[in-house]
């Protein structure tokens, strides 16, 4: 039996505080859920004014959104926004204030996932570098390079380091990361990043804020007034230096998660493994990028198929 609830907007935004406060999603998907509900919300009015409440809802208004969508948005955008409508009405059918999710019955667009963007070794050490180290600035924009490319984190991981998630000891250190749903995870360095980390540490004290003199005392990564370093400000100088060492100006830092995935299952690295350093959710994810490789994937079936030997 259907439990007393409040009306669609209240329950939305019940869900969007049980994602933020419950889930611990990152503000990014809290936000991008908190729109696309929105807009079933408007559609919901405008079409159906007497549906006030979650479980006025039902397939054919829900068909409705989707084909007011499909004039206006890319397949990607309308299977996100699909997916919110999907995770609301699951949500509310788990806590029994619907008796179905009719969203369930909604097919999902079909979606071409785009190949991921990759630089080659030898692009790749262009563009790590590129930086001039004789500037505080610049050993640290040669760091978190070598750390995007040599640890392959996302950029909101990079910029969310402190000094405290660096472990330099032994061969090539470690780094603890917070990544997607607060889940925490240690990730390799390399001896190259964390010989630049080094380097980048021993002066990280320069970049201060011109006036007060003040420098943010847990950021890994500073801007040149003492602060955190911003997304924004890594994605700039990452096109700035995509340009100058590889000639990419469209370089970006996913760009480099995708060359370090890459480069590590064409040297032979177990897909598993490769998954648990990205802090891949789904192996499928890690998946996408065995189609780069498949010069690596050759070399093994002529060095250990029979057939193979037997023809060579």
């Amino acid at each position: 039996m259907q439990s007393a609830v409040g009306d669609l907007e209240e329950a939305i935004a019940r869900f969007v505080r049980h994602l933020a406060e419950e889930r611990r999603a990152s503000r990014h998907t809290v936000a991008a859920y908190g729109r696309d509900l929105g807009q079933l919300l408007t559609y919901v009015r405008e079409k159906r004014p007497r549906a006030k409440k979650p479980g006025d809802l039902d397939i054919f208004l829900l068909r409705g959104f989707l084909g007011q969508l499909a004039r206006t948005h890319a397949p990607p955008s309308i299977g996100r926004k699909i997916s919110a409508v999907r995770a609301l009405l699951r949500w509310l059918e788990q806590r029994g204030e619907i008796d179905k999710n009719p969203a369930a019955e909604l097919e999902l667009p079909k979606v071409r996932r785009p190949m991921p963007t990759f630089l080659n070794a030898d692009a790749a050490g262009e563009v790590v570098e590129a930086p001039d180290e004789d500037t505080a600035e610049g050993l640290r924009d040669r760091a978190l390079l070598e750390v995007l490319y040599g640890s392959g984190l996302r950029v909101s991981e990079l910029v969310g380091l402190d000094l405290g998630s660096v472990d330099l000891a032994g061969d090539g250190g470690s780094v603890r990361v917070m990544g997607k749903g607060s889940k925490e995870r240690i990730v390799p360095l390399g001896s190259f990043a964390a010989k630049a980390l080094g380097r980048w540490l021993k002066r990280r004290e320069e970049l201060r804020h011109p006036k007060t003199g003040e420098i943010d005392p847990r950021a890994l990564f500073l801007s040149k007034r003492g602060a955190r370093l911003g997304v924004r400000q890594v994605q700039t100088l990452v096109q700035r230096y995509g340009a100058l060492g590889a000639g990419r100006a469209d370089l970006h830092p996913h760009a480099l998660r995708h060359t370090f995935a890459t480069h590590l299952l064409d040297g032979g690295a177990d897909l598993r493994a490769i998954q648990k350093m990205m802090g891949h959710a789904s192996l499928s994810t890690t998946q996408r990028y065995t189609h780069v490789s498949i010069d690596h994937l050759m070399r093994v079936y002529d060095a250990a198929h029979p057939l193979a030997k037997r023809r060579g």
